[in-house]
């Protein structure tokens, strides 16, 4: 906009401001179907988004590393004096919750900040779970999921007993606008079901070795939450479970779900985390079936669905259908998750074979083309080369620690190569809805290359086919993990989604390194909404004893005149 002096034609000002009808990212890539992508960005184009005009605006420093995908909300009425406002939800790993503004810099007074730590208890250590995949402290990790009907902010944290390796997960369900506590929140998560995996006739849920990774997910056609479980680095005794939780009561039992309760004849483990990298559980609108991925696991097809695509219904009661590939019983002893990808759901086709599709990857470095109404199954023909009941596979660059995206025909795919010091580039691949299949030799590819663990990319466009961005975070500076290394800087890219070989602008680019992020953390996923982009960073804490601040979001958008 443009204001003119009308004593002095010859005085004005200009400023750019972003104004969208998007009324929220309130769930783990964006949506249901989980393709990332924001269709309703009106601000951000390939002309705006240069080191001139696009850059940092603003950093808030929280008490912890964000893990979790920041979440946005349009039009929050706070009442009173504050009035009416679109925020930014940020969790940590300190097991705290904040509001601020997500247009003005008021770190310092946020609309509410609330550590969720029942006295007596403090937020966990990666020494307990002997793992540092989650390095140092451990609190709230998979992305919180919001309900704009009701404004309730739904999250999982892990706490343990002081001074112990008692430990505890609790759903919470707050307001949006005070951060109070919803009626019988929080509640903490148990669940028992039938099974000797671990040598007895019943399997209970352990806080200890269960990590809540996967971002939650909302279907508010049948008011029910879902809660994905997998482990820290793949300590033992753990399982994949999901819990469906009804948010009208929630002290009923949950609806549970795991994924190994059985002991499978030459297999010595249970397993099957529900992890994804960080992704949720995808839904289809049409049935409110709940589409998600496993890892390494005991596998048989009948009870323990370890390495595969599940199809479940919204109770949790019925695996509807599945896919496991064909050399499935090679994948869990090579570390070789299928449920290393989150699965992406494409809309529905009007032209092709297979109205119904799904997307994903694996840690096999092969991309997934299914079918929802005929996933596959599993199908172990001696010789087999591939899964012949697939829609498509094939081979990618590297391996899926991710969600992939999709937008006007286009999936975007960021994987990585071990050792984690080898670097690739991001990668669209073409898909023709005629055929129903992607072209298997990707259109372009990103000119910067991403370190581990790859990236999850969110889509900003102005409508389903103009205005494309692909925005991607390089966190291979996350720091300490499986060794002892300093974190570096999240680098925020930005590629034309049209010519991804073509880089906009990155937030390394800058003279003075005016745009430089927190120190990154591993799966960061950016949001987009109104005109800024949004991320999780650790602050200034390098992993190695480093630093002043534990926590950090950076918000970027256009810069003023």
């Amino acid at each position: 906009m443009t204001a003119t002096s009308k004593l002095d034609a010859t005085k004005n000002a200009s400023v750019t401001i972003g104004v969208t009808d998007l009324a929220g990212v309130t769930t783990y890539h964006n949506d249901l179907s989980r393709d990332g992508a924001n269709v309703q960005e009106y601000a951000l184009n390939a002309t705006n988004v240069a080191t001139a005009t696009f850059g940092k605006l603003f950093s808030c420093t929280v008490d912890g590393a964000v893990a979790a995908q920041p979440l946005w909300v349009a039009n929050v009425n706070f009442g009173g004096t504050i009035g009416t406002h679109n925020v930014i939800v940020v969790a940590t790993q300190r097991d705290s919750v904040y509001v601020f503004d997500a247009d003005t810099n008021n770190c310092n007074a946020p609309y509410w900040q609330k550590q969720l730590i029942p006295t007596g208890e403090t937020y966990g250590n990666f020494a307990d779970v002997g793992s540092s995949d989650i390095y140092k402290d451990i609190g709230i990790t998979g992305t919180p999921v919001i309900d704009p009907a009701s404004s309730t902010i739904y999250l999982v944290t892990k706490t343990k007993n002081t001074g112990t390796t008692t430990y505890h997960h609790r759903l919470h369900a707050l307001s949006l606008t005070t951060g109070a506590e919803a009626t019988n929140s929080p509640v903490e998560v148990a669940a028992t079901v039938p099974g000797n995996c671990e040598g007895g006739t019943t399997i209970s849920f352990n806080s200890l070795r269960q990590n809540q990774r996967p971002g939650l997910a909302f279907n508010p056609a049948n008011h029910t939450l879902y809660v994905g479980f997998a482990s820290h680095g793949d300590v033992d005794m753990y399982h994949g479970w999901m819990m469906a939780y009804d948010t009208t009561n929630l002290t009923a039992a949950p609806a549970v779900f795991n994924t190994t309760p059985n002991t499978v004849a030459g297999q010595g483990f249970c397993q099957g985390g529900v992890w994804m990298s960080g992704g949720a559980p995808a839904i289809d609108p049409e049935n409110n079936d709940v589409y998600l991925s496993t890892g390494n696991g005991a596998f048989d097809g009948t009870t323990d669905f370890g390495d595969s695509y599940l199809r479940l219904n919204s109770t949790l009661s019925t695996v509807k259908d599945y896919f496991a590939p064909f050399n499935q019983g090679t994948l869990a002893p090579n570390d070789l998750d299928v449920g290393s990808s989150g699965a992406t759901l494409l809309i529905d086709q009007t032209a092709g074979p297979k109205p119904h599709l799904l997307i994903g990857g694996s840690k096999s470095s092969i991309f997934y083309v299914l079918d929802r109404d005929n996933l596959g199954k599993f199908n172990s023909a001696s010789g087999a080369t591939g899964d012949p009941a697939v829609v498509q596979e094939f081979g990618l660059s590297g391996a899926a620690f991710s969600t992939p995206g999709f937008w006007n025909n286009t999936a975007y795919y960021f994987g990585t190569l071990l050792p984690t010091t080898n670097l690739i580039p991001g990668q669209s691949f073409a898909f023709d809805p005629t055929a129903g299949k992607f072209n298997p030799t990707p259109t372009e590819q990103t000119p910067s290359s991403f370190g581990f663990a790859g990236a999850t990319p969110s889509i900003s466009a102005s409508s389903a086919t103009t205005d494309g961005i692909v925005w991607a975070i390089d966190a291979g500076g996350f720091g300490t993990g499986d060794t002892a290394k300093a974190a570096g800087p999240a680098v925020l890219h930005a590629f034309d989604a049209s010519n991804l070989s073509k880089e906009l602008w990155n937030s390394s680019q800058a003279a003075g390194g005016r745009n430089t992020a927190g120190f990154a953390v591993k799966f960061a996923v950016p949001t987009v909404a109104n005109g800024k982009v949004y991320i999780g960073t650790r602050g200034s804490d390098d992993t190695i004893g480093g630093g002043t601040t534990f926590g950090e979001i950076d918000v970027y958008g256009l810069l003023p005149n």
